[in-house]
């Protein structure tokens, strides 16, 4: 004789706990693994930086619809920021470039850079991977420049 079982309100009751504790297991891993790879912080004010990022972007269309450009590169330890006008390299004030890697914080630099051969040149020693690299100058007749690019070394 055939022996059947029947689903009781025991069974269900431990099916639905091990559905509610599946979830809460993943959602509690998930928030341990994001509070310990970024702070979550973007900025100190949101209202003052969105009056800021106005005024760069703003700039940036002005820059754009004079033609300058910038080309950002990573030769042989030296970031190399050529920022040009049609073609012919700008004469800039206080040029520096902010290194980071897209998450974490934990590798930051800013680095100086000078008019170098090939444009502004900063030395620094960049590990394998993505970075993002933030360059800004004083400001200019056209604004200050601000101009974020993502590289990838190699």
């Amino acid at each position: 004789m055939a022996s059947t079982s029947e689903f009781t309100g025991r069974h269900m009751l431990l099916v639905t706990g091990a559905f509610f504790g599946v979830v809460i297991g993943v959602n509690a891993l998930m928030a341990v693994s994001a509070s310990r790879t970024w702070t979550g912080l973007v900025v100190d004010n949101s209202y003052v930086a969105s009056q800021e990022f106005q005024v760069k972007a703003d700039a940036a269309h002005r820059q754009d619809a004079a033609g300058w450009t910038m080309d950002i590169a990573y030769r042989d330890g030296r970031l190399i920021v050529r920022i040009a006008e049609d073609g012919e390299p700008l004469d800039l004030q206080e040029v520096q470039a902010f290194v980071r890697r897209p998450v974490g914080g934990h590798d930051d630099i800013t680095v100086p850079l000078s008019p170098g051969p090939s444009g502004y040149e900063g030395a620094v020693t960049l590990a394998s991977g993505v970075w993002d690299i933030t360059v800004t100058t004083a400001p200019t007749a056209l604004g200050a420049i601000e101009r974020e690019t993502r590289i990838t070394v190699r």
